[in-house]
């Protein structure tokens, strides 16, 4: 049964980038259709999101700009995987969700 992975990444206002991922068990065998939609339904335009809201590491460099650095985060892609996971992606949809 594959599982999903979750790309993402912080770009800085001088557009140097922190790039991660994480693996997500599907015990249910959830579509990967249905869950990309999940995700791209609490996105901020269809781009961005807050990692401390989805409870993701954060990928914020260590020297920071108030004046063009920003908190937010950049979804990358979901896609399917053989690679082990840890959290199970329906608790990770759930938790967007609220």
């Amino acid at each position: 049964m594959p599982n999903f992975k979750f790309s993402y990444r912080y770009r800085d206002g001088a557009n140097y980038k922190n790039h991660s991922f994480i693996i997500f068990n599907n015990p249910n065998c959830l579509i990967l259709k249905d869950v990309e939609f999940s995700i791209h339904q609490k996105l901020i335009e269809d781009t961005w999101f807050y990692v401390d809201k989805w409870n993701l590491p954060d990928l914020h460099f260590d020297n920071w700009d108030n004046e063009i650095d920003h908190t937010w985060h950049e979804f990358e892609s979901i896609a399917l995987t053989d690679e082990a996971g840890g959290q199970d992606i329906e608790d990770f949809i759930s938790a967007i969700k609220n």
